[in-house]
């Protein structure tokens, strides 16, 4: 596995997502979750990434008990910031200096580690200043409780004014064929920084493989019957763009998957996307596909038949929209 520098991080070129392991993406199994995560590792995949709101805790102790006996091959990964309840209930967004503190703690006890390597901002809270917010999370990287630290979802004037208060290693933010808005101006911002830059849902939350056929085939759990470009609205509108990432997966002899994984790495050598699976099956698949090279006939090809805003639908649905890019 080639690995790539997320400013001074060193991590796989390709990561692993855990989220849909024990929330969102319908029911998992967390022993054939765990089973996913050694072999991710047994591949070369160095670079996991969790959140305390997945699965509310849930996620990242079960990605703790995979890690226990291998904790030196892992680069470890996890966000704070996005509060939920007991029973799951969202309960806002808090950046405030003291929750810092507490949130950190509670997730290196799930973990079962001494520091974790990345520490995020899931969101950014309006109601604090995100100097205020970094200058706590830089206490945590002073106490050795935190390595490295990172934004998600943060816009290009807050990335700087962070930036300014302690350096930000790597910014996370959706981005694939059909998720194009960084490259307005947050990818240009980062490598003016020297900041890495981590694609979550790199494959478009499952469209880009061409797995889904109609809205009907996702589950009654799965959090994506309410994203507004699965809506029936849009779903065959959107099933067009994914005929073209097909047709040339069949010039590679590929997935229409390793072919949207492979546009998201050609965009630069400072971005390492996060596919997330809990099938060993698709782990293979997107670890294969980290190394398919697209021609330069392929990548004009999926530029012009993804332009930005090409996908009919927002990316989250409106509340979800208010708080990205802040």
């Amino acid at each position: 596995m080639e690995t790539r520098k997320l400013g001074g991080l060193s991590v796989s070129a390709v990561g692993l997502g855990c989220m849909g392991m024990s929330e969102f993406y319908g029911n998992g199994d967390d022993k054939e979750s765990v089973d996913v995560i050694h072999r991710a590792l047994d591949l070369g995949v160095t670079f996991l990434d969790t959140a305390d709101m997945y699965g509310v805790g849930r996620n990242e102790e079960l990605v703790g008990r995979a890690i226990k006996n291998r904790r030196d091959g892992v680069v470890l990964a996890t966000k704070f910031g996005n509060v939920r309840g007991p029973k799951g209930e969202r309960l806002g967004i808090n950046g405030r200096p003291d929750y810092v503190r507490q949130a950190c703690d509670a997730s290196l006890k799930r973990l079962g580690v001494e520091v974790i390597d990345l520490y995020y901002q899931h969101r950014v809270d309006p109601n604090v200043p995100i100097a205020e917010t970094v200058g706590a999370m830089g206490e945590l990287v002073r106490a050795g409780k935190v390595h490295y630290l990172g934004l998600s979802e943060a816009g290009p004037e807050t990335i700087r004014r962070a930036h300014r208060e302690h350096p930000i290693t790597a910014l996370q933010t959706e981005y694939s064929l059909w998720s194009r808005d960084p490259e307005d101006e947050l990818l240009s911002v980062c490598r003016e920084l020297g900041i890495g830059f981590v694609p979550y849902s790199p494959l478009g939350r499952g469209f880009l493989t061409g797995r889904f056929k109609s809205a009907a085939d996702l589950p009654d759990d799965d959090f994506r019957k309410g994203s507004p470009r699965f809506s029936a609205e849009n779903f065959d509108e959107n099933l067009k763009l994914v005929s073209v990432v097909e047709s040339i997966a069949k010039r590679h002899d590929a997935k229409a998957s390793q072919v949207a994984l492979a546009w998201v790495m050609a965009q630069g050598d400072d971005i390492v996307p996060i596919p997330g699976t809990k099938r060993i099956r698709y782990l293979e698949e997107n670890v294969e596909g980290a190394s398919l090279t697209l021609s330069k006939t392929d990548l004009e090809e999926l530029d012009a038949a993804f332009p930005k805003d090409a996908a009919a639908g927002t990316r989250y649905p409106e509340a979800g929209m208010k708080a990205v890019n802040l």
